[in-house]
């Protein structure tokens, strides 16, 4: 049976509740999916968004930066919730008059107060797993880590808990006198697949080609 997220103030959509969900399987599969995320936090009463690349772990989600940088180093000196979206861009609506004009997409929100893993080992089993989502089995073949590298890197998590989803997945919504009006109207997917791997131009011998994680 699925669990449900934690709807409370921040988490309960308002706007479109009719395209929300709380279904935490179906959020699990969004962060899954998706390979950046926009971490929103304050800092002297001033707003900033950061991007960075996220992964997750049964119920906590990853994120990773500088050990200095503020979307790591400021909740944590300074705890606070932060305000976490991830989405998914699947296809843009076309409809029938501007106005209705849409797009098909997945996303979760998140709050949560940012832990900062600081155990060492801990660490470099999350680089791991991190990697692992860029790339499957790439860890395994590069050179390992080194201690300057793991000091400089900072690790935190949220529990995945007070979250929702928001999605569209459907084709165009036209006003009703206008459903024959005389132009094309329905979905153009956003079709995901990686191009062709472009090798580092100082690399003069070959190796075996990386794997790409799967496409959103």
């Amino acid at each position: 049976m699925s669990q449900s997220l934690e709807e409370t103030a921040l988490t309960k959509v308002k706007r479109g509740p009719n395209r929300a969900s709380y279904d935490k399987d179906l959020a699990l599969d969004i962060l899954d999916a998706a390979l950046m995320c926009h971490v929103g936090q304050t800092k002297d009463g001033q707003v900033f968004v950061t991007p960075t690349s996220h992964w997750r772990e049964g119920d906590y989600f990853y994120w990773h930066a500088h050990s200095k940088a503020r979307n790591v180093k400021g909740p944590i000196d300074e705890p606070e919730k932060v305000c976490i979206n991830v989405s998914l861009l699947d296809g843009l609506v076309l409809a029938r008059s501007a106005m209705h004009h849409s797009v098909n997409y997945r996303s979760v929100t998140l709050f949560g107060v940012p832990e900062l893993i600081e155990d060492k080992e801990e660490k470099v089993r999350q680089f791991k797993l991190f990697l692992d989502k860029v790339s499957p089995g790439r860890w395994e073949t590069l050179r390992p880590v080194n201690e300057q590298e793991i000091k400089a890197t900072g690790v935190v998590r949220i529990k995945i808990e007070e979250a929702s989803v928001k999605m569209r997945a459907e084709p165009p919504i036209d006003d009703p006198e206008d459903n024959y009006w005389p132009v094309w109207a329905g979905v153009m997917p956003l079709e995901k697949h990686w191009g062709k791997l472009q090798k580092d131009p100082i690399q003069n011998q070959d190796y075996p080609e990386p794997t790409a994680p799967n496409a959103a």
